[in-house]
């Protein structure tokens, strides 16, 4: 698993994606920002149980991502103290660069519109539904 890790950091870090996952010889990886590469994997039931995955920005919406996908790893380069707790509470193993409290939007004059949205989920599955709703409404 620390190869899969540490190839899944190369490949963020040199090929200037958003997130990365590895698992053996197969790799996913995706320039979308923020949640919607991991929802689409969560909605399209894409098999990623067992990957481990490294990505530039961890949010709670994302950990809820991860622990849907049963990923038994994630490096972050920044992460959410929310997120720290879902993965944990998961039991899903987890390293980072920094930890925030929350993340902020993209303008920085807030927190990021998933984050907030989930700020009081409990339930991965609970999660997922109010992204939805949070992902159609922002179009």
């Amino acid at each position: 698993m620390e190869h899969e890790l540490e190839k899944a950091k190369k490949v963020l870090s040199e090929g200037d994606y958003t997130c990365v996952m590895v698992k053996g010889e197969q790799v996913y990886t995706s320039r979308e920002r923020g949640i919607k590469p991991l929802y689409h994997i969560v909605k399209e039931h894409a098999d990623r149980k067992g990957y481990v995955a490294a990505d530039k920005v961890v949010g709670k919406a994302a950990a809820f991502m991860y622990v849907l996908m049963e990923v038994k790893n994630v490096y972050a380069q920044v992460i959410s103290t929310p997120a720290l707790e879902v993965l944990k509470a998961a039991g899903i193993e987890v390293t980072f660069e920094k930890s925030v409290e929350a993340i902020r939007n993209r303008t920085n004059t807030g927190f990021c519109p998933m984050e907030s949205a989930v700020m009081e989920v409990q339930m991965p599955e609970e999660a997922l539904e109010v992204l939805r709703k949070k992902l159609e409404e922002c179009g």
